[in-house]
């Protein structure tokens, strides 16, 4: 039996147990850092640079790659540096921030994906006010709701998950601190609190899912009744991208967080935790840059000096 007192660190999920496959997986999570800080550092630099991208859409695209970096530059060093040294320990304290930080990238990023839906359910249907809707006050009014939800949210959460009392030890089933690790490690009395947080969480995140596919009903009928195809090119070719990147997000997380304690195991939930916290942002930059041949342009013009 512990408390919160007499812990001091955590104990890490490890991803291998032999050397050779921690130096594997150190130099493949750091292949998969350097390439998301590539990508969306290209990103940010070439929409803060480039004039014409000063656009509402590319101001929240801006906004998601600083958010997908910091959430990998959480979460990825340390796990790197526990497989390059052979360490599963996390202080206390390090544990709070990981995740207090991790939550709150991943929290805002939902929040901002929901503005950029609203940013692309205005462009197609309602394009003659966009401008009045989406001036610049009101788009980093959106962003600034955006971050600054994201951090009462987190706070909450993270206040009310290290106040609660720990008896079942230190060591965690992931590779960095998330809450619900947390919660299985507290007093069977003491969870409830959480429980309710969580509870009106849900009731605010489907809330934000609702929003996000009632404006892409809307989209789609209205892009159905466009007459040319070249106008149905154009309107899938700005709407595809948010779509893919939020449809990326929200499965791999529901399927990390309410797939069947059947089908749970050691191995398989360490790829789902991956496959969640590791794969969009690493993936988001090449999604947009793909399909966007304005961000391609100016890459382009950015490279060639």
């Amino acid at each position: 039996m512990t408390n919160n007192s007499s812990i001091t660190e955590f104990l890490l999920l490890a991803f291998a147990d032999s050397r050779e496959l921690q130096l594997l997986h150190f130099w493949l999570f750091l292949g998969i850092y350097l390439a998301a800080v590539l990508g969306n550092g290209l990103i940010i630099t070439t929409i803060a640079c480039d004039h014409h991208l000063h656009t509402p859409m590319y101001f929240f695209l801006l906004n998601l790659s600083l958010l997908d970096l910091g959430f990998m530059s959480t979460t990825l060093p340390k796990s790197m540096v526990n497989s390059l040294w052979d360490n599963r320990a996390i202080s206390y304290l390090g544990c709070a921030a990981q995740l207090f930080l991790s939550l709150f990238f991943v929290s805002a990023e939902y929040f901002l994906l929901t503005v950029m839906a609203y940013d692309r359910y205005v462009a197609i249907c309602k394009p003659l006010h966009y401008e009045t809707l989406l001036g610049s006050r009101a788009c980093v009014h959106m962003a600034a709701a955006a971050w600054g939800t994201g951090f009462l949210y987190t706070l909450l959460h993270t206040a009310n998950t290290f106040s609660l009392s720990l008896c079942q030890g230190n060591i965690l089933d992931q590779f960095f601190c998330e809450i619900p690790q947390i919660l299985k490690l507290s007093c069977s009395h003491s969870y409830l609190r959480e429980f309710w947080l969580i509870v009106v969480s849900s009731c605010l995140a489907f809330g934000c899912f609702v929003f996000i596919v009632v404006s892409y009903v809307q989209i789609f009928r209205a892009v159905l009744r466009i007459p040319s195809e070249q106008g149905w090119h154009k309107a899938f070719s700005t709407c595809l991208p948010h779509l893919a990147v939020v449809s990326l997000f929200l499965s791999t997380s529901m399927f990390a967080y309410l797939k069947p304690p059947s089908i749970s195991s050691p191995s398989l939930n360490l790829v789902v935790s991956v496959l969640y916290s590791v794969v969009p942002p690493a993936v988001n930059p090449l999604i947009y840059s793909m399909r966007n041949q304005e961000l391609k342009d100016a890459l382009r013009k950015m490279m060639t000096g």
